[in-house]
């Protein structure tokens, strides 16, 4: 694909392949290995700004940059304006230069707390957030879907809305909320909404190949693509879409072990590392006897046992 620096605000990412925010996986050991394929921006998980207003510590400990090269990015998630500007302008958020805002997590919990894509519903409130974290000085971006669902669809005047609203970026995931993440990635809406803005529009949904990221660029003419669910299984897959060359995957997963390890906790380091492992195995021979045997470890050297047999 033709890779170009991506202008958000007064920052520039240094290509358009970005890494998407994926809940439970995108901690910093995990970024700065993504970022060292080849990345050109990566995000935290989502962070309730509720919970960093409430001093949650389990919500604190997603910030953790640890030395992290490029643009710092975190995405945040919430419906009320107030704790979200008060969550932006906090020192939490302060060594981070970038706040996206979630307006597209489909799953219930966030949904029916009228968070994530139930910001589609409402574009008025949708804005008020957008203007608000813009009030922190920081360059924000919204990541959202085309709508709530095919009866639903809203994508251009979202864009449009969030560009009116002060947003330096958006990523468009092109399917409704009610597919989640099954079915086709509507191109057609992500140009609609690409034709009608001037900000960047990065295009999200179905990448799992070179071919399918020049396949969305080429359909709906955005500026950039962010990969998400391929990156679990194929991390390498940024250094294939920015001409990185074949890189030594072990010896990425031995780093990302050894510092996973050294930054979290065992119990959380054990159980992250046995599904990081387990994504990897995808497709290899053997694999569901190998994610037995990855789900019964309890240790780091365990972990390490099992990864060097696996012929990556």
């Amino acid at each position: 694909m033709q890779l170009k620096k991506i202008k958000i605000a007064n920052l520039v990412a240094r290509n358009n392949v970005f890494l998407a925010p994926l809940a439970g996986y995108t901690n910093c050991v995990f970024r700065k290995m993504c970022y060292d394929l080849g990345a050109g921006l990566t995000f935290t998980e989502m962070v309730s700004a509720k919970g960093l207003c409430y001093n949650s510590k389990n919500t604190r400990e997603l910030l953790m940059l640890d030395g992290q090269e490029g643009i710092r990015a975190v995405q945040l998630f919430g419906s009320d304006p107030y704790y979200m500007r008060k969550a932006a302008e906090s020192q939490d958020i302060a060594p981070f230069e970038l706040i996206d805002i979630n307006m597209g997590c489909p799953m219930p919990k966030i949904f029916n707390n009228g968070e994530g894509s139930a910001l589609l519903k409402n574009i008025p409130l949708a804005q008020k957030i957008v203007s608000e974290c813009k009030k922190s000085g920081k360059a924000v971006s919204v990541k959202f879907r085309i709508g709530i669902d095919a009866e639903h669809i809203i994508t251009r005047d979202f864009a449009v809305a969030m560009r009116d609203a002060g947003a330096d970026m958006i990523t468009i995931h092109g399917r409704t909320r009610d597919k989640i993440y099954s079915g086709e990635v509507d191109y057609n809406q992500i140009s609609l909404a690409k034709s009608a803005v001037e900000i960047p529009v990065i295009a999200n949904g179905g990448i799992f190949s070179a071919s399918d990221a020049e396949k969305l660029m080429s359909e709906t003419g955005a500026d950039g693509v962010a990969v998400a669910r391929a990156a679990l299984s194929d991390p390498f897959i940024f250094a294939q879409l920015t001409g990185g060359g074949a890189p030594d995957k072990k010896a990425y997963i031995r780093r990302q072990l050894s510092e996973t390890f050294r930054l979290f906790d065992e119990r959380f380091a054990t159980v992250y590392m046995r599904k990081m492992l387990a994504f990897y195995s995808k497709g290899l021979s053997g694999a569901a006897a190998l994610k037995l045997r990855l789900f019964a470890c309890k240790s780091k050297e365990e972990i390490e046992s099992i990864l060097e047999e696996m012929p990556l």
